[in-house]
């Protein structure tokens, strides 16, 4: 008999002959710019849908995500809803066909280019460009992370050998294939990533005993939630957090609030919308999301609050002590010490393919925002030149995430994937909404509002935000204090202020710039306005 690392190493081996087999067939499709940017706007709901699923929901949702509910509980299971509601059916439904047709319109190919020729800037497209270039290799380097905490902990490797096998191999056809080769690929591992949620949950509540006697056995547990989070609000994986509470306000604003808003104006899901021919598929592709997100967070999120139940059951410990005070590690060790060893090789290919779809998308608008928005902006040159440039930045994207993910601390898988998605939620999104949907939105209220939803973002991180700001130093170096409001009475205003993700602040403030420059400053011509609201 085989032994199981043996099982594991020939199970990967013919994952990976399937996806550069289609990364292949993509490379020998893509024969221009619209194929490598966006697949020659041709692909199926099918496809489109589990791409976009598969691009959303990674290694950063289930070993990250998934390791902060076995923390904080079920409270996550909002995320789960609005990821539904918010990320599925408003995002395709109601930006998703505005944003197709505009695209098309406008003939543009990036998500900042979208931006740049509603606003007539290569500014903004720049801008945008830019600043996704320099931040997605940090939410990048979170879903690195937590497929490389699984390799180490499934098979014994090195973490940080796997952090540079991992990347060799999937830089191999990013970097070559285009958006044809990264969505074929994405669309295969998105049907394991299925199949393996859907094998962990019914295991699960057999352990239990079923959800009602696992629900009841989780709040009992109450009591052994660590004191450090119970002085914060915590009161139990079910109870969930004290309204009002520090760890409510990180659960709901940070967690919540900023991942489940910040998915509409993420660049590299932006994009799917531009891949598909017309609205119908975008209509069908709703049901497919709906079903995969159902099954992917749904299910994670659960279980890995339920975690703790088994574990405690098994081992005597909670979650967070099996796996030494990394949350990052929570899931690893419980699909390595609790589910059955055939499993564990399934779910390992399940986590290589939801690492490598959505590091694919990463590098792949990581580089084409280098090479497309700002390089071509600016240097006179083809298209054709631009996407030999945007797989030199693809490349450029792979090795910045590889340091990132070398350098990064433990349990940081959720917050980097939160500060990507808040990031982009105050910078892009009042932008993105209202060139989509109002017609006196100007280039001077869209300036205003990405540089003050940026800066007011990153001010509120850097200076006012606990975690952020005292992990980053600046403010100590300035100050003397790790934040501007940690000498501040415990528990009261404004020492609260530290517990609020900065895009709650900062949204608000990017959509009010926008909306009044937009107000005072010049309209753009009528025949501007009439070939972005054009029908193609």
């Amino acid at each position: 008999m085989p032994s199981a690392l043996t099982v594991k190493i020939v199970t990967a081996l013919a994952y990976f002959a399937v996806v550069f087999y289609l990364g292949y067939r993509g490379w020998k499709e893509t024969t221009g710019s619209d194929d490598y940017m966006l697949a020659g706007r041709k692909m199926k709901s099918f496809v489109m849908a589990m791409s976009y699923g598969a691009t959303f929901i990674s290694t950063s949702a289930i070993i990250g995500f998934g390791g902060a509910s076995a923390m904080f509980g079920l409270d996550l299971l909002w995320l789960m809803v609005l990821n539904i509601v918010v990320g599925i059916v408003i995002a395709m439904l109601i930006f998703g066909k505005r944003t197709r047709r505009m695209g098309l319109a406008l003939n543009a190919e990036t998500f900042p280019e979208l931006l740049g020729r509603r606003y007539k800037s290569r500014f903004i497209q720049a801008f945008a460009g830019g600043t996704i270039f320099t931040f997605i290799p940090l939410y990048a380097a979170a879903v690195l992370i937590g497929i490389c905490r699984m390799l180490e902990v499934s098979m014994g490797l090195d973490f940080h050998f796997a952090l540079v096998g991992f990347t060799l191999l999937l830089a191999v056809y990013v970097i070559s294939g285009g958006m044809k080769a990264v969505m074929y690929t994405e669309a295969f591992q998105g049907c394991i990533m299925v199949g393996m949620m859907l094998v962990l949950l019914y295991v699960v509540w057999n352990m239990l005993g079923g959800f009602s006697e696992g629900f009841q056995t989780l709040s009992e547990m109450a009591p052994l939630m660590p004191e450090k989070l119970q002085a914060l609000g915590m009161n139990g994986w079910t109870q969930g957090a004290e309204p009002g509470s520090p760890m409510w306000m990180v659960i709901w604003t940070t967690l919540i609030y900023g991942v489940g808003l910040g998915v509409l104006a993420q660049p590299q899901l932006v994009v799917r919308f531009m891949t598909v021919p017309n609205d119908r598929e975008l209509e069908k592709g709703v049901i497919y999301g709906t079903l995969f997100i159902l099954l992917i967070p749904g299910v994670i999120y659960s279980v890995g609050a339920f975690t703790n139940a088994i574990f405690y059951q098994q081992f005597g410990k909670i979650s967070i002590q099996m796996a030494g005070g990394n949350l990052d590690k929570i899931i690893p060790t419980f699909i390595e010490t609790i589910m059955p060893h055939w499993y564990s090789t399934l779910f390992l290919l399940a986590m290589l393919a939801a690492a490598m779809s959505t590091l694919a998308s990463q590098y792949h608008v990581g580089g084409t925002s280098l090479g497309r928005d700002v390089y071509e902006q600016y240097a006179e040159t083809s298209s054709s030149a631009s996407v030999k440039v945007a797989r030199y930045a693809v490349t450029a994207t792979v090795f910045i995430t590889l340091v990132w993910a070398w350098v990064l601390p433990g349990s940081i898988i959720a917050r980097a994937t939160a500060f990507f998605f808040g990031l982009c939620l105050a910078t892009f999104l009042p932008a993105y909404l209202l060139g989509l949907f109002w017609k006196g939105m100007t280039r001077a209220g869209a300036i205003a509002s990405m540089l003050g939803g940026f800066g007011c973002s990153m001010f509120w991180m850097l200076f006012i935000h606990g975690k952020s700001a005292s992990g980053l130093g600046l403010c100590e170096a300035l100050t003397g204090n790790p934040t501007l409001v940690s000498t501040a009475t415990p528990n009261a205003y404004p020492w609260m202020l530290q517990f609020i993700d900065p895009n709650v602040m900062a949204l608000p403030a990017a959509a009010i710039i926008a909306i009044t420059v937009s107000k005072f400053s010049s309209p753009y011509e009528r025949s501007h306005i009439d070939r972005c609201w054009s029908e193609v």
